[in-house]
């Protein structure tokens, strides 16, 4: 009679926060909210389950990724590549987060900072290739 059972759910949570509470723990903002399982490394989210993913295909839809890609550049030269990354380093021609290489280099000109013109000539012959258009942080943003 004196034992208690588990509460599935919103209530499990509140029963943990109670728990938490008697043992004169502090409440968490977490504990307002039920827990939800995690994705795991083998599915990326926005991944449709397999029985989605028949509906689609008898439907006749295309997928983005399903689209032929185009065909793979060979590496640029490693001098190259050590040029550019001298270029991202080098901070008196503002930050390179966010942006290409060369909407850097352009911003620089703008701003009379007179960044190195074989870098531009490199960029713009080697516009096609994400190696090259790309600093190693160009996906974060300020």
């Amino acid at each position: 009679m004196g034992g208690s059972r588990p509460v599935p759910g919103i209530a499990g949570a509140a029963a943990s926060s109670m728990s938490r509470r008697a043992m004169g723990q502090p409440r968490r903002i977490t504990d307002s909210f039920p827990r939800r399982r995690r994705r795991g490394p083998g599915r990326p989210p926005g991944r449709l389950k397999d029985k989605d993913k028949d509906k689609e295909e008898a439907q006749g839809k295309a997928k983005v990724r399903d689209r032929p890609r185009a065909a793979p550049q060979p590496p640029p030269d490693p001098a190259l590549l050590e040029m550019l990354r001298r270029f991202d380093l080098c901070w008196e021609y503002g930050p390179c987060t966010g942006i290409t290489r060369l909407q850097r280099w352009e911003r620089a000109q703008a701003l009379g900072l007179s960044p190195p013109g074989p870098i531009r000539d490199a960029l713009l012959e080697h516009r096609d290739n994400p190696d090259v258009t790309y600093s190693l942080w160009h996906e974060y943003e300020l």
